[in-house]
């Protein structure tokens, strides 16, 4: 039964790849970006592939920070997302969709499949039917392919997805494209970070750090396994801490090259003929 049912998903998600991007065209491996987006302590990054095919991961909380960034970042005459994928239902993570959805089109929204029975995220639920966006549901093994360009997802698994802590229900998913490597991490505990460790078996360019450099994360073992070259946090004003010295510490020996939107804004990773070249608005401090 499960092989059948995961058969069955991979069916749904080539449909997904077609109905979404063959009608795009697969168009060259030209200059990719990847955007962190500065909307204050939460997350959202824009990948940005050619054909203007856009994927949001996240969106920040709801302080409408979100549609400012990307009316800076996307063309002008584009208002049309064609993936948004949330990787798990906190008010950091999703605050920012519901204004959103009101000005962009939205082709598909797709999470690990996780409930929160909030106002706010009821509130979401309804625009996603209301606007007919087609809802697909990810899970560890399933991958996206668009041309050259693959979003493998690593967690969760049907059992971390019934997790009562919701950060560890995030879903982890890496992004290949023109030999450059990213790993995005949702709000893992080093708890799924080291469990992922096995998994982990080449370095990662860029590693989008987990839960905003908590201490509960950032494990030493786990970057070990991915030996980022970047490391970006989003991050804003908080009372939390975030990032701590802690986190700051562990990936400093990592030997990765730290990056953090509320001291940095914006930073957006080019990726073109194999080379990243890092652009960041530096913050006055």
């Amino acid at each position: 039964m499960r092989k059948r049912f995961i058969f069955l998903l991979f069916a749904l998600l080539a449909v997904l790849n077609v109905w979404l991007f063959r009608a795009l065209g697969a168009g060259s491996s030209s200059d990719i970006s990847v955007s962190f987006l500065d909307v204050g302590q939460g997350d959202a990054a824009l990948i940005a592939l050619e054909n203007d095919v856009q994927i949001l991961i996240d969106g920040g909380p709801p302080n409408g920070k979100l549609v400012g960034e990307l009316g800076e970042m996307m063309p002008a005459h584009d208002r049309t997302i064609e993936l948004v994928i949330l990787t798990h239902p906190e008010l950091d993570h999703y605050g920012g969709f519901i204004p959103l959805l009101e000005r962009y089109e939205v082709k598909v929204f797709a999470d690990a499949g996780v409930k929160k029975e909030i106002e706010a995220y009821e509130m979401l639920e309804r625009l996603i039917a209301e606007k007919n966006i087609r809802r697909v549901v990810l899970r560890e093994g399933d991958r996206i392919r668009y041309g050259s360009h693959i979003f493998s997802i690593l967690s969760p698994d049907n059992a971390r997805a019934e997790s009562n802590a919701k950060n560890d229900t995030s879903i982890v998913l890496t992004f290949e494209t023109n030999g450059a490597r990213f790993l995005f991490t949702g709000d893992i505990s080093v708890d799924v970070e080291r469990a992922l460790v096995p998994a982990l078996t080449a370095p990662y360019d860029v590693l989008k750090v987990s839960h905003h450099g908590s201490k509960f994360s950032s494990a030493a073992e786990f970057l070990a396994a991915v030996r980022p070259t970047l490391a970006t946090i989003g991050v804003g004003e908080n009372s939390y801490g975030h990032p701590t010295s802690e986190a700051l510490s562990r990936l400093t020996s990592s030997g990765a090259r730290v990056y953090r939107t509320d001291r940095d804004g914006t930073v957006t990773v080019r990726v073109a003929d194999r080379a990243l070249r890092v652009f960041a608005e530096q913050k006055e401090r």
